[in-house]
């Protein structure tokens, strides 16, 4: 049998990014498109079971039209069960229709057969996440499934998994949330863990390609493949601009780097040492490149360089302040190059992280 397994939807979530109103209400919508875009193409290649590994939901209380739209996709897929265990995020009203082919989870494990392949799943809590490993009763003749939310760990506690635990314990396949990227490895010589990872990324803290895995059981073998599926991609891209000599030379540096399609979302790190006038220079870069992409964001992180001598007879605020730097014996060279970068940023109103 094939069966999907996905996670972090965060259907009703907030967009991190920030956008203009109308993108943020588009942004929204996409993140349900993305969901709509899985459950089709699940149902192309042909998948019995779609499993929720957590948060299909934003919040435990989600709106209404989130949880009708969720609702109605369930409702028309008839030929395909949705295996719903709840996460952080979603573990208390989430799920409140009653309908054939949505099964659900307790803290407590339970099962859900499909010939030799068996799902079981257990939602953490603080009564049963130390117990919850020795617990786990599998059959080895059969294929498990196993499916939990929480964080890799190397201990044990509420949204920890420890890997480590469940070696041994004839797992098969070991179906995770609550990571929002693709990640892969092994419990021991039988059986494989994954987080599938978001469906969309919402922000520039969830960037790369985003989707599901599509598992086959046929032949008595788990066979996983990551499938991507966003509606946008969403990318971080650190440019180093010290080779340019004034705003233009570095959007073309900027430009050269970039390896994204117009409707992606991405976001510039400028970095390196700048001899220009870098004043207004993020704001200057997102205008060249407006319109080349759904939305560019740019942080500058620069340095300015800077010549001692010129600064010697400069009678402006900026010059003062150089020369009082300069002179603090305290700091040592590094420093001074370091607090003069940044305090010619401050000087000139350009964007600062401290």
């Amino acid at each position: 049998m094939k069966f999907v397994h996905c996670a972090d939807i965060h259907l009703g979530s907030k967009i991190a990014a920030k956008l203009p109103p109308e993108k943020t209400e588009e942004r929204k919508a996409e993140v349900r498109k993305a969901f709509k875009n899985m459950v089709e193409k699940a149902a192309d290649y042909g998948a019995e079971v779609i499993v929720f590994a957590g948060d299909v939901f934003d919040s435990d209380r989600p709106l209404k039209k989130d949880k009708e739209f969720f609702y109605s996709v369930v409702k028309n897929n008839p030929n395909i069960d949705f295996l719903y265990l709840r996460g952080n995020h979603d573990n208390l009203e989430s799920y409140s229709e009653d309908l054939d082919n949505l099964k659900t989870f307790t803290n407590e494990w339970s099962c859900y057969s499909y010939g030799n392949v068996g799902f079981y799943g257990l939602e953490t809590a603080a009564e049963n996440y130390s117990s919850m490993y020795s617990s786990l009763k599998l059959d080895p003749d059969k294929i498990n499934i196993v499916i939990l939310h929480g964080q890799k760990s190397d201990s044990v506690g509420k949204d920890k998994i420890n890997i480590a635990k469940f070696k041994n314990k004839n797992i098969d396949y070991l179906a995770l949330g609550h990571i929002h990227s693709v990640n892969f490895g092994r419990i021991d010589e039988r059986g494989v863990y994954a987080y599938s990872g978001c469906l969309e990324g919402r922000g520039f803290d969830e960037t790369g390609a985003k989707g599901f895995i599509l598992v086959d059981t046929d032949g008595g073998k788990i066979s996983a493949s990551f499938v991507e599926n966003s509606v946008r991609k969403t990318d971080e891209i650190t440019v180093d601009i010290s080779a340019a000599n004034d705003v233009y030379e570095a959007y073309r540096i900027v430009k050269s780097n970039i390896n994204a399609k117009n409707s992606d979302l991405i976001r510039i790190v400028l970095i390196g040492e700048i001899s220009f006038d870098g004043e207004g220079l993020k704001g200057e870069i997102e205008r060249l490149l407006s319109g080349e992409y759904y939305f560019v964001s740019v942080k500058d992180d620069t340095l300015r360089k800077f010549d001692p001598e010129k600064i010697a007879g400069d009678n402006s605020l900026k010059g003062e302040f150089i020369r009082l730097v300069l002179a603090d014996e305290a700091l040592s060279d590094e420093k001074k190059q370091k607090v003069i970068s940044v305090g010619l940023k401050a000087l000139s109103d350009r964007e600062l992280d401290i």
